[in-house]
């Protein structure tokens, strides 16, 4: 899969990811979406990395699984930091 196909399957990871953890994020979408584009790739290399699975073809299950667990954990970890820094003020 090619860094177009990673940006695109970021976007929709992004936006699933921000479905199923709703809220008040700081930042807005468009923040959202960057970080599910962080995911993606934080996912595909976590499938490579630990599991050992080639991620190559852009409708495979696996990857976009993979791609919103990535952009669950950048958003988790956004909230974490930025939000906690915004709830002080």
């Amino acid at each position: 899969m090619g860094v177009i196909s990673w940006i695109v399957l970021g976007l929709v990871a992004g936006v699933i990811a921000k479905l199923l953890m709703p809220g008040k994020d700081p930042g807005g979408c468009i923040i959202t979406v960057l970080l599910g584009i962080a995911g993606a790739f934080l996912g595909g290399w976590v499938g490579k990395t630990l599991f050992h699975v080639q991620l190559g073809r852009f409708f495979d299950l696996r990857t976009w699984g993979l791609a919103i667990l990535g952009s669950l954990i950048i958003l988790v970890g956004y909230r974490l930091l930025i939000g906690g820094r915004d709830r002080d003020r």
